[in-house]
């Protein structure tokens, strides 16, 4: 992992969906369009699942808790979700991918990679492929696509981000390290909130900062994600677009700002996990029948405690009672708990038999 050089130049194209499931109900609902929405619901305990961009000028996103989202914009309008026409949408979505490529990394649904180096309509110009999908989208759906262009998965990711909406931008292999050298270590994918401010502790706060440490010291403080993060930091990332993904669990976890030792400040704690880790149980029409509840400590010692129960959960307050009882079962604890996460496997499709294995998906998160 020396240079760019080392690896074969890929076309790759992520595409990313403008607001995919608000955008959705604006096409459906004229009344919508314009205006402040949310996806979600507006009870006390909800949590938004999508917003508009109207909405998003307010600094109401995804995840953040619906009364929240209220505060920060009153005339927000919020719309249960329909999570069958989304997949529907994303399934016309995926057509419009395979005319162009077999090799298609779905990420959810309305997100994917694509590797074009090769590709069915013999174009060589990634970017043209790129602006032939997103009018093909709007011709076929009425909805907006954003896309990055460049020659690996992590780049192609983060160029999406940069004309959004309706936009595209290409990082080149020429430009690839300087564009990751200027960059915040928390605008990078992979980075969340927690290890990006484990990075800023070793004083990392741009992709230049984390080139300038060795893959032994990445190692030592992040583990399995060392090798990632010295290559990302060069503009590298190895990892082949893969369709077919075959995964067993869906996964949520927080790292929190102070430790805590008592048992009802942690139980409240898994609220938003259970939430999150059941939206994507609602996306991917899914469901498991094992909940998993992991507990980091102060240390960073941790301890993971486990309930498989016969049918699948069946909604979010299942997960977070599973959870719940779980997390109790270590109390009191051992020393005071610094992170925890909730996981969901033994994973079901609700329109495949229940009992046969192929009917396993992954989404982690």
């Amino acid at each position: 992992m020396n240079d760019t050089s080392a690896i074969p130049v890929r076309k790759i194209i992520h595409v990313d969906m403008d607001a995919f499931y608000a955008s959705v109900e604006q096409r459906d609902h004229p009344e919508l369009r314009g205006k402040p929405l949310a996806v979600g619901g507006s009870s006390a305990r909800g949590v938004v699942a999508a917003a508009s961009y109207e909405a998003r000028a307010f600094g109401v996103h995804s995840a953040m808790p619906s009364v929240t989202a209220k505060r920060k914009c009153p005339d927000l309008i919020f719309v249960p979700p329909r999570f069958d026409v989304y997949r529907a949408v994303s399934q016309q979505i995926r057509e419009i991918f395979a005319e162009y490529t077999p090799l298609i990394e779905p990420l959810s649904l309305d997100e994917a990679y694509l590797d074009v180096t090769q590709n069915l309509k013999g174009m060589d110009i990634a970017t043209e492929i790129a602006l032939e999908i997103r009018a093909k989208i709007k011709q076929v759906t009425g909805l907006n696509a954003s896309a990055g262009i460049s020659y690996n998965k992590f780049l192609a990711k983060m160029a999406s981000d940069l004309n959004k909406p309706n936009g595209q931008a290409v990082i080149t292999p020429k430009n690839g390290p300087a564009f990751v050298e200027a960059l915040p270590v928390n605008k990078f994918h992979g980075v969340g909130p927690a290890t990006a401010e484990r990075m800023r502790s070793y004083g990392i706060e741009t992709g230049l900062d984390l080139k300038s440490k060795s893959l032994a010291f990445l190692q030592e403080h992040f583990g399995k994600s060392g090798p990632y993060f010295y290559g990302i930091a060069r503009g590298i990332d190895e990892r082949q677009v893969r369709p077919n993904r075959i995964r067993k669990s869906i996964g949520a976890e927080d790292t929190f700002v102070e430790d805590i030792d008592d048992l009802e400040l942690a139980t409240a704690e898994l609220l938003p996990l259970a939430e999150k880790v059941w939206r994507y149980c609602e996306t991917g029409g899914i469901s498991g029948k094992t909940v998993t509840v992991k507990i980091k400590y102060a240390d960073f010692t941790q301890a993971t405690r486990s309930r498989t129960s016969p049918l699948p959960v069946a909604n979010v307050s299942d997960v977070l009672e599973a959870a719940s009882a779980l997390l109790a079962t270590v109390y009191p604890f051992r020393r005071p708990v610094r992170l925890l996460g909730i996981t969901l496997s033994s994973l079901t499709n609700e329109e495949a038999d229940e009992a046969e294995p192929q009917s396993q998906l992954n989404l982690d998160i």
